[in-house]
């Protein structure tokens, strides 16, 4: 994180009022809100009536034509003086600053009185202004009366807050909310709240109080002084049993998801227009370049930024960009353009560099050109002279792809190349650890069978016959062998290299070689390998020296290239890069526990200097049956845009085809070598930070020895001065890289955004998933450096303040009591608090450390789509699906309330997926699935569905099948019976409800963003 980024700056990292100190009792919390962007100084807010409050939720509010969704939680006003209950006060989480929690009595029944969505009568207070937008069906529904709760005698409490009676029944006459609006209410939440408890004094843990829950809290419990399961929430104070709060009126993802589609699907995005917003990553839509880059190349957090640096302060909402410079386009849409100017090169903006593109203006009959981006007039080059209409627009403009799309590649010139020559084809290097672990377990044959048709399908520039990409092979265990296979040998040889420590590449000619020419010898090769190793009892292995070795081939033969390195353990042989275990449990949520996430330093940092040097990129395939540190040994690969792919206790029947499936993708994905990439901005804004599987030497140059695809680079941007609304902001990314044919190109990207003094056109103009994405992405890079606690407390206060600002600003004033949240970010609180009880966020000392370690490295790489399926996977029942429709199955929430006994249910997050049947599932399906009579007879470690001959099997593989072409990993399923231990590994998946290591659901959680916000109001 940068020095100026969300995390590290003050107040959040110092001791405050209202976290590690109390005040006494539960009294009022210091009088400024703790918050100040940036670091900035913390601001006001003007507090909003204080009082009881009924509710209305999800009456949707027009406001500046932006639209938002209104929740109303119901508190008592708060008591001059709070009774102690003998307990030091306490908040929600101890990771979350607040400054000093509610009222006791309002932990009773936080969202008791919620009525959700309709004809309230008699409300104490008038429902917030609709403004004169509002259609007919969105008026205001009258309100319900509300009749206090019948109590039993002796029950009666002063603390209790009010509890609604059902809704009555709306008069003939009034008009609907909305059909679907219609009389939804939520008559309370079952119960005292039920969140995780929280801590003892000051953050800490008291003793022996049952296990911690993710946030430092407990799981619910009974506690000391306190009968009721939260403190302040004696059992006598329980009142009558309450409705429970009905989930589906609270905002769902799967509805937002299945809005766009209906909104959006099937449709042209043409982009044309500055700053639009585009439709969701999980929509189906088709993309016409129009002067603006598609979004599956660049997405952003806002499409409108704020105009000033204060106004980026008050909403604290990041602006980032989220780029994939390699993203596929579908098969409907143009490959972009390759533009050729020859030995001249591209035009560029003498003062800034830019590329020309279509925001530059061409004045003086089209002999000058003014730069878009820094204003620099410039004269137009002979060879590129062309006159301008009577719109002043060149008569070439729909010529040139580079002044009318926002995407496009030019042929670089020699000066872009290393040393001023073109470069040679890139090559590949499969690296096979031949330790007595992969030759038991039959993976070093598996690879070696694999790479006999593998090889066959390398990838290969369009409208070639055969990939230019060369191919070499090397084994090793404690010593390296390298293998010559140049097609003119009738056999294989086999040079060894002992000496680990000064490693060098034993021949030249004959290591790296084109797969068509040598296709016999490879085979002979690939054959022999697995029994050459049969006996062996070599358990020990090197690592450092097999990228060292990997580098100095691609060096000795000057081309770029990556290495497939399949290794099984810790290196601990005695060599450079030797590791030894440091995994420590005890370091869990202590300030430690960074290190257990920090690679060793020395050799592995050196190694990824010199890889990204020589364009050498790292993919590493690991096999461990325990602890490898993969914190370091995944080091390389993270920074040379590589991926770690990790099959722990790998065995051929289960995960065998999961593998394979991976090294295929792997090996087939469009990639370009040795790049490096720049982020230019118009003036007003710069490129300040960046995220992803990258190596930075200077700070703005993102370099990496490949890009592919699945590359995602997140990019922070901060104001450097004013940006005027007339002009809105540009940005242009430029990526220059060796193809897969060895031609040196650079493919630009170009976006427009608008500017508004307005935050409310920022808010209207904000996307979820890219947010989650930077949030995701800032807060797993936090973690190398500060307390987990400290970096979830911040996570919370943002989420808070981003909210707060809008409310303050945005929405037409209503009582505090109200949770209004705005349109596009309404899901936002389901995908935070689901991000905060990912294992990488998690103190648990029952996870992984090399799990944890491994996630945190995975996420850093991705781009929205697989960010946005990570932490909020799809649910999605088969048991109802008709197998004749070609539509694909609607997911549902991602709740344990959403199975059913008699249920069948498909999880997918992009990582794992499972099949989950319910223990009263009907025999016929169990029987068209899986051809055994019931789910009695079904194998424990199945991990594919057999293949049988009728619609329902055919159309539920087809469904997998689907997802895992889609997906840029492979997925193993995982099959799970309703209440078998492996349920447990399943129910983890389901975001909305309690963490399994601990966090709060998405109910409780939304309830105490609530309080959080109206801290900050107040």
């Amino acid at each position: 994180m940068s020095q100026q980024g969300y995390v590290a700056a003050p107040p959040y990292s110092q001791a405050q009022p209202g976290m590690g100190a109390y005040q006494g009792g539960f009294g009022s919390g210091p009088t400024q809100p703790l918050y100040g962007h940036y670091g900035g100084p913390p601001q006001a807010f003007s507090a909003p009536p204080a009082g009881k409050m009924h509710l209305i939720v999800l009456n949707r509010t027009f406001f500046l034509s932006a639209i938002t969704v209104v929740m109303i939680f119901s508190y008592p006003a708060p008591p001059a003086v709070s009774a102690p209950y003998g307990q030091p006060p306490h908040s929600l989480y101890n990771s979350m600053a607040s400054p000093g929690p509610p009222p006791t009595q309002q932990l009773t029944n936080q969202m008791s009185s919620m009525n959700l969505g309709s004809h309230v009568q008699g409300l104490q207070s008038p429902p917030p202004p609709v403004s004169s937008v509002v259609q007919q069906p969105f008026q205001t529904p009258p309100p319900l009366t509300m009749a206090p709760p019948q109590m039993p005698p002796g029950l009666q409490s002063p603390h209790m807050s009010p509890l609604m009676s059902p809704p009555q029944s709306p008069p003939a006459s009034m008009p609907m909310a909305s059909q679907s609006m219609a009389g939804t209410s939520m008559a309370g939440m079952g119960g005292p709240f039920p969140g995780p408890p929280p801590p003892g004094p000051g953050g800490f843990q008291q003793p022996g109080l049952g296990s911690a829950g993710q946030f430092g809290g407990y799981m619910a419990g009974p506690q000391q002084n306190m009968p009721g399961a939260f403190p302040g929430a004696p059992s006598a104070m329980a009142g009558p049993p309450q409705k429970k709060l009905d989930p589906d009126s609270i905002p769902s993802i799967t509805h937002v998801i299945e809005d766009d589609q209906v909104k959006q699907g099937g449709q042209v995005f043409t982009t044309n227009i500055r700053g639009q917003v585009p439709p969701l990553v999980t929509t189906d839509f088709t993309v016409t370049d129009q002067g603006n880059a598609s979004p599956r190349f660049i997405r952003c957090t806002t499409y409108s930024l704020p105009c000033t640096a204060d106004l980026a302060k008050q909403c604290q909402v990041p602006l980032a960009a989220i780029i994939k410079p390699f993203a596929s386009l579908p098969k409907n849409e143009t490959p972009l353009y390759v533009v050729n100017h020859g030995d001249t090169g591209p035009v560029r903006c003498n003062r800034c560099k830019a590329y020309m593109c279509p925001y530059m203006q061409f004045i003086d009959g089209g002999r000058r050109y003014q730069c878009g981006f820094c204003n620099c007039v410039n004269e137009v080059p002979v060879f590129y002279f062309q006159h301008l209409d009577h719109m002043g627009r060149r008569v070439d403009f729909y010529e040139r792809p580079e002044l009318s799309l926002g995407s496009y590649e030019f042929v670089a010139t020699l000066d872009y190349c290393k040393n001023n020559k073109p470069p040679n084809s890139p090559a590949y290097i499969f690296m096979i650890d031949v330790s007595y672990n992969n030759i038991k377990s039959g993976l070093v044959k598996l690879i070696c069978d694999e790479l006999k048709t593998l090889l066959e399908k390398l990838p290969r520039e369009e409208g070639m016959e055969t990939s230019a990409i060369k191919v070499g092979f090397v084994t090793y265990n404690k010593v390296l062998h390298f293998y010559n296979v140049k097609s003119a040998l009738a056999q294989p040889q086999m040079m060894v290299v002992s000496d680990t420590a000064e490693m060098f590449v034993p021949l030249l000619d004959g290591f790296l070689v084109n797969y068509q020419d040598s296709r016999a010898v490879i085979y002979n090769l690939l054959d022999q390998i697995p029994d050459m190793f049969a006996d062996t009892a070599e358990s020990e292995t090197v690592f450092a020296p097999v990228i060292q070795a990997g580098v100095e081939a691609f060096k000795a033969a000057e081309c770029s290239g990556k290495l497939f390195i399949f290794h099984s353990s810790m290196p601990t042989a005695e060599a450079p890069g030797k590791l030894k275990n440091r995994d420590d449990k005890k370091l869990v949520n202590t300030d430690k526990e960074k290190t257990l996430f920090q690679p060793q330093k020395g050799v592995y940092e050196q190694l990824s200097k010199d890889c990204v040097a020589s364009g050498c990129c790292v993919d590493l395939f690991l096999f461990p049956s325990q602890y490898t540190d993969i914190a370091t040994m995944a080091d390389v690969p993270s920074h040379t845009g590589g991926s770690v792919y990790k099959y722990s206790n790998f065995q051929i029947e289960t995960d065998g085809e999961h593998f394979l499936r991976d090294l295929r993708k792997d090996v087939q994905k469009s990639i370009g070598f040795d790049a490096i990439m720049r982020v230019r901005t118009s003036t007003g804004f710069r490129a300040t930070d960046f995220f992803g599987g990258m190596y930075m030497n200077n700070t703005t140059d993102v370099e990496m020895a490949a890009v592919d695809c699945d590359n995602g680079v997140t990019v922070e941007f901060k104001h450097d001065d004013t940006l005027s609304e007339e002009t809105g902001a540009l940005m242009q990314c430029a990526l220059l890289y060796t193809t897969i044919g060895g031609q040196r190109r650079l493919r630009i990207h170009n976006l427009s955004l608008n500017c508004s003094s307005q935050l409310s056109e920022l808010y209207k103009s904000c996307e979820t998933d890219s947010l989650i994405n930077f949030f995701a992405k800032s807060a797993y890079r936090a973690i190398l450096n500060q307390p987990l606690k400290n970096v979830r407390e911040i996570l919370v206060n943002q989420t808070a303040h981003m909210l707060a600002c809008y409310r303050k600003n945005c929405a037409s004033p209503s009582a505090a009591s109200q949770l209004i949240l705005p349109d596009a970010m309404k899901v936002f609180p389901v995908y935070m608090n689901s991000l905060m009880k990912t294992a990488p966020l998690v103190g648990s000392t029952e996870l992984s450390t090399d799990d944890r370690a491994h996630q945190r490295l995975s996420v850093m790489a991705m781009g929205v789509e697989d960010t946005q399926l990570l932490l909020y996977p799809r649910l999605i029942p088969l048991h109802n699906i008709d197998v004749n429709s070609e539509k694909p199955a609607t997911p549902v929430r991602c709740s344990e309330e959403r199975l059913t006994d008699s249920g069948i249910f498909l999880l997918e997050n992009g990582q794992s997926m499972f099949l989950w049947l319910g223990q009263a599932s009907s025999p016929d399906f169990i029987q068209s699935l899986f051809n055994v009579p019931s789910l009695a007879h079904l194998q424990g470690h199945m991990c594919a569905l057999p293949e049988l001959d009728n619609p329902l099997s055919r159309k539920v593989r087809s469904i997998i099948s689907g997802l895992l072409e889609k997906r840029s990993n492979s997925m193993k399923l995982q099959i799970v019976r309703q209440k078998d231990k492996p349920e447990m590994l399943f129910r983890q998946f389901l975001v909305e409800d309690k963490g399994l290591h601990g966090g709060a659901s998405y109910m409780d959680f939304l309830c105490y963003v609530h309080r959080e916000i109206r801290q900050l109001l107040t």
